[in-house]
Parts: C-alpha cells; structure tokens; sequence
C-alpha cells in the first residue's frame, strides 16, 4: 500500500500525466466499463460516451477502440472566450462546404489540448440559440486546427479555416447541444461524488472550530 502511495504522489510531484499506467489499467476494463455488474458498457470518459451513444457505427468503429484502449486520448471543446461554457450562445461556427464543414473560432482551458489525439467540438451550425449548435469530431494534426498556452497541458483550441467532414458529425445538424447537455450531466454527477468526502471532512473541521471557540 505505500509502494502504491509513493508512486501516486510521484505523479503528482512531477506533473506527468500517467499515460502508461492508465494504458495498463485498460487492460482490466477500466478503459471502456463503468460497472460489469450493472452490465454497463458505455465509455467511461466523456467524448467516446458521446460518440458511442449520439454516433453511428462507422464513426464508432473509427474512434471508440483506440479510446478505450487509451491507444489515443480525447478533448471536450465546449468552453469559449467570450460566452463560457453556455451551450447555447457558442460563437464558434462551421459552416457547410460541399462534404465537408468549414469550422472558426476558438475554446478556452480545453483540458489535454495540443496532447489528445481527438476533439470533440460544439460549434454553431445553424440558427441562434441551442437548435443551431452541432458537435463535430476532429483529429488531430487537421489543418487549420491549432492551440495556445504552449507550456501548460490546459490550452486555447484555435479552428481557422479547419475542415471537417460531414461523416465527422455527431448525431444530426443541430443536435449538438442535447449532446453537449447529456455529455455535462455525467460531469456533474462525477465532480458531486468526488468533492463529497472533502465536504465531509470540512464539515468536521468546522465543527471542531466552533467548538473550540466556544470553549
């Protein structure tokens, strides 16, 4: 138990992401389960959810085994500059261009950027407001894809002119922003569980104080 404790905190201490460890940890499931005894088989990590439930079989079959073998990593770009994490209100645009969507804008603190291998953009498509919100899946090295923040792992996701092809598209045109709600909803439940125990202990320090004090 304190070999394993020791080697934790060394990742911790070195800021390196473990790359390897989680690949290894696939090799138990971990990469692509949620719970065996629920019989839950959904991906265990955001964007290939996303793709595995709002995807069709070709797209599934392109992206979701090398995510769960963690053989690639994935970024969720949905937070903007200027309208934060508003599902609604994305300025980033694509528009149509014979097969593919000419995708410009820019996301901020996208976690991994420059380091995952695939993106999973929200982006307008169409009219104002949540019915004109779409969700494309890039690739790495795309044209006219870059980041910013060179030296931090949490980067600014710049589209320029990026390309993307239509068979790219999560679910149908201006679906993007039910994908984008669902996506968050885990996220949600996710960060509530683990901020619990701090919660707990918090609580108990404080009451400890107070106690205290009036001793």
């Amino acid at each position: 138990m304190c070999g394993f404790l020791v080697k934790l905190c060394m990742v911790h201490i070195s800021l390196l992401f473990p790359v390897e460890a989680m690949r290894k940890a696939t090799q138990l499931g971990f990469g692509g389960i949620y719970a065996l005894s629920a019989g839950c088989w959904y991906m265990c990590f955001m964007c290939a959810w996303m793709i595995e439930t709002f995807g069709n079989n070709e797209q599934r079959e392109k992206f979701c085994p090398d995510l769960c073998s963690m053989k690639k990593f994935a970024s969720y770009c949905l937070t903007e500059p200027g309208s934060g994490s508003d599902a609604a209100f994305l300025l980033t645009s694509a528009k149509l261009q014979g097969d593919h969507y000419i995708l410009n804008g820019s996301k901020a603190f996208i976690s991994g950027g420059g380091d995952t291998d695939v993106y999973v953009v929200m982006c307008r498509t169409g009219e104002k407001g949540p019915k004109g919100i779409s969700c494309l899946v890039l690739e790495k090295g795309s044209p006219g894809l870059s980041f910013g923040w060179n030296s931090q792992p949490t980067r600014a996701v710049i589209f320029e002119d990026c390309a993307v092809p239509v068979t790219n598209r999560l679910g149908a045109d201006g679906e993007g922003f039910n994908i984008a709600m669902k996506g968050l909803n885990g996220g949600r439940i996710n960060i509530g569980e683990l901020t619990k125990p701090f919660v707990s202990s918090l609580s108990k320090m404080f009451i400890t104080d107070i106690w205290l004090g009036d001793c």
